[in-house]
């Protein structure tokens, strides 16, 4: 059977030179006689491969010494409540830009711990745009301001980082992360789950500023104390490792393909001849006002629901897959990570051309 283009937004593609080479290694990694599933997290051939992919994130995303990076489990909505509980302990404020449903979830669960506001959100606009983030809206003694760079659902992206002061920024990359380049240096924390550009479900990867670790607060458990994994090198408890390694596949296949300037090259074309379609069809039209759109996640629709499914469905049927916008908005969202090909996009403009023009 031939592979589809899967526009999931997560679990979502990998290159496929990265699944070629996993499969040639999984009996046998280099010589070993085990695969990596099998392996002791503690050995010396594990060691490796969780020092080469920190090594190789640190390369490509310019991550300067003073920042810590973990590879954690729970998912980024662990993280909602990981957060506040390491975080929230000077003032016990904290400030959250609510762009779209991560963020929103992400302002819920932080309610639990302290003073939190929303600072900024475009809810009103139902999400079809970043909102404004006047620097006036954010508290000087605030302990965080949160963002969520990229709403998945939503498909719009925060490029123009707010004016926080002294107030660390900490954001949810998970939909962006690796996409493009990033100034880690603007902010004191930054992660997100993998299994949507990175690697297979079941990673999450933080990278905290040293100076904002050994807060945590008496009762955060032992699991999301982001210093006690800092300590133990991402090891306190066994990790993901079999995800681990496909991160390091995926980390040395961008190396290999010009690092994230190039990525974002490539993003970007990807994006436009989507977009661009979009724009000047009569049928489809994108949900996203132009200056924040997402280049990862590009959700459109029709005028009918019917047309909707029925586009869905035909799609799927023509090797388009997991194309369904999220369960929340509907409609349909096409995710184009790292991994997606110039070729999935331009099936995917081509369909729906002909779609239109057979249902007009």
């Amino acid at each position: 059977m031939a592979r589809v283009y899967n526009f999931s937004a997560g679990p979502s593609m990998l290159p496929e030179e990265v699944l070629k080479k996993a499969a040639a290694e999984l009996l046998d990694y280099k010589g070993c006689g085990q695969s990596v599933m099998e392996m002791s997290h503690r050995s010396k051939v594990f060691d490796e491969i969780i020092k080469g992919a920190e090594a190789l994130l640190r390369e490509l995303m310019n991550i300067p010494d003073n920042y810590k990076v973990l590879f954690l489990q729970g998912g980024a909505s662990t993280q909602f409540a990981a957060i506040p509980m390491n975080f929230m302990n000077g003032s016990g404020k904290a400030d959250y830009v609510v762009s779209g449903q991560w963020s929103n979830k992400a302002y819920k669960e932080a309610v639990k711990y302290g003073d939190v506001k929303v600072a900024a959100t475009s809810k009103e606009q139902n999400f079809s745009c970043v909102p404004e983030m006047d620097k006036s809206n954010f508290r000087p003694d605030a302990d965080y301001v949160y963002i969520c760079m990229n709403e998945t659902v939503h498909g719009n992206i925060i490029r123009d980082l707010p004016d926080t002061g002294d107030v660390p920024l900490i954001a949810d990359i998970s939909s962006c992360f690796l996409s493009e380049p990033i100034d880690v240096t603007k902010f004191g924390m930054l992660y997100g789950g993998a299994q949507k550009n990175v690697a297979p479900a079941g990673l999450t990867i933080c990278i905290i500023r040293e100076d904002m670790l050994g807060n945590a607060r008496e009762y955060t458990p032992s699991m999301l104390d982001y210093k006690l994994m800092a300590d133990n090198d991402s090891l306190y408890n066994t990790p993901p490792c079999y995800t681990i390694y496909i991160c390091k596949l995926v980390l040395e296949w961008l190396k290999e393909n010009g690092g994230l300037e190039k990525m974002k090259e490539k993003n970007v074309k990807k994006a436009k001849l989507l977009y661009d379609f979009l724009d000047n069809s009569k049928m489809f039209k994108g949900t996203v006002v132009p200056k924040d759109r997402s280049i990862m996640n590009v959700p459109f629709v029709t005028d009918s629901e019917e047309l909707n499914a029925k586009f869905v469905k035909e799609a799927t049927e023509a090797g388009l897959v997991n194309i369904k916008g999220h369960r929340s908005v509907g409609g349909m969202r096409a995710s184009i990570y790292n991994a997606m090909p110039y070729e999935g996009v331009e099936a995917l403009v081509k369909f729906m051309a002909e779609f239109e023009a057979a249902n007009s």
